[in-house]
């Protein structure tokens, strides 16, 4: 079987995705996308006649963000009339899971050459109506179909299953807060040191104005103190009847875990940040590296994916590493950094309690929390993220996971490399 190499990876700054607040936020989402697919195509000197596929990964595929971005991106980049595109859905893991594809064609010697990875505006997401952001499942009362999968596998809102994970696996307000404030120091130095610099292109208007070239979310002064005072999000909402029948989000994870008093933890603070953002990677075979004069900066060892419980939703992370660790035969030990998606900071907990890590190996350089969580997009910018972090400690290994709706969790791991292995 061929390897499969990755060759670069860049990605925008991420905008605060509120219309009227972010500065991406009266974008595009191919513009977006386009700007990470031109800059793959500079930066690498690339002959996109030459590029088999663009796989793009967004999550609401509804509006401006529907009718096969991965395409019609590539084409407002210049692309070459005969590179193909097309766009997936795995909810948050897409940027992992385009990647993945991306990689499984090369590996296989269908494809040669693919640039992978994903975009999402959540400035516009925010505005669509519950029905279509609903993760891709109705909430009975919004539609009969779906009240049968949801009496088999009721399925909440995120941001409530959070609470009870965290209130099953008896996880603390302060033990949460230490995430949050942990993810937002360290994508502080991170940022002061220039660590997001080589993978990060700033987004510019079609006359070549800078729209923005540095990252708008993080919020460098966060205390524990200040994150103590915040109320908990998703407390009000757990419990609004949601139909005629009086089911609410909470009802919808107690009706599989009756025991289960949820306690409201998860804030602004200590949850994913709500962003605009794009990122893209360029994957391909050694032979196709070799022929047009590229340097590969990784190897895609072994790629995975996990399905666990849909109702508590976000627990796939830990069993999906195990997997793709299975895969590419090394133990967690072998592991010399790790990323795993900030989307709730019991996410991140839990992940490093269960797996018995050093958070000196885990999300050095801060998160979702800090940076926020552009859904489509986030697995292909943690991707770049651990590619550049590898480089810079001179580590060998990165595990990237992260948790997605339905249950689910893709992983990836990567292999620095300074130049082809034989």
């Amino acid at each position: 079987m061929a390897e499969a190499y990755i060759i670069d990876a860049v990605r925008t700054p991420r905008g605060i995705g509120k219309q009227g607040k972010g500065a991406l936020a009266h974008m595009h989402p191919q513009h977006l996308a386009a700007t990470c697919l031109k800059a793959i195509k500079e930066r690498n000197d690339l002959d996109t006649a030459t590029v088999d596929d663009v796989i793009w990964s967004v999550s609401t595929q509804d509006g401006t963000q529907a009718g096969d971005l991965g395409r019609m991106a590539a084409l407002d980049a210049g692309y070459d009339i005969t590179s193909s595109g097309t766009t997936l859905d795995r909810f948050c893991g897409g940027g992992i899971t385009s990647v993945a594809f991306a990689a499984a064609q090369v590996m296989s010697g269908m494809e040669d050459c693919v640039v992978a990875g994903g975009t999402e505006m959540m400035s516009l997401t925010a505005q669509m109506s519950k029905d279509k952001m609903a993760a891709g499942l109705k909430p009975p009362m919004m539609g009969s179909y779906n009240e049968r999968l949801m009496r088999t596998h009721p399925q909440s809102h995120q941001g409530v299953c959070g609470d009870a994970i965290a209130t099953i696996e008896g996880f603390t307000r302060e033990e949460l807060d230490e995430v949050g404030y942990r993810s937002q120091q360290r994508a502080a130095k991170a940022i002061e040191e220039g660590r997001f610099d080589k993978s990060v292109v700033p987004v510019t208007d079609d006359d070549g104005n800078v729209v923005l070239d540095k990252e708008e979310y993080p919020r460098p002064g966060t205390t524990m103190e200040t994150l103590g005072q915040l109320e908990p999000a998703f407390a009000k909402i757990a419990n609004v009847p949601l139909d005629k029948n009086g089911t609410t989000f909470a009802g919808l994870v107690n009706a599989k875990y009756p025991d289960v008093e949820i306690k409201h933890f998860h804030h602004a603070g200590n949850s994913s940040g709500v962003v605009d953002g794009a990122a893209a990677v360029l994957v391909a075979s050694k032979d196709y590296a070799q022929q047009h004069g590229l340097k590969p900066r990784a190897r895609i060892v072994a790629t995975a994916n996990m399905g666990d419980d849909p109702t508590l939703m976000l627990n796939a992370p830990v069993p999906a590493a195990k997997k793709v660790l299975e895969k590419a035969g090394l133990t967690k030990d072998d592991i010399d950094l790790y990323e795993i998606n900030e989307a709730f900071a019991v996410v991140a907990a839990k992940f490093v309690r269960d797996l018995d890590l050093d958070w000196d190996k885990v999300n050095v350089n801060g998160g979702s929390i800090a940076l926020g969580h552009p859904i489509g997009a986030t697995g292909s910018i943690l991707i770049g993220t651990m590619v550049d972090e590898l480089e810079r400690q001179d580590k060998r290994y990165g595990l990237v996971t992260m948790c997605a709706a339905g249950g689910m969790a893709p992983a990836i791991i990567v292999e620095r490399v300074s130049d082809f292995v034989d």
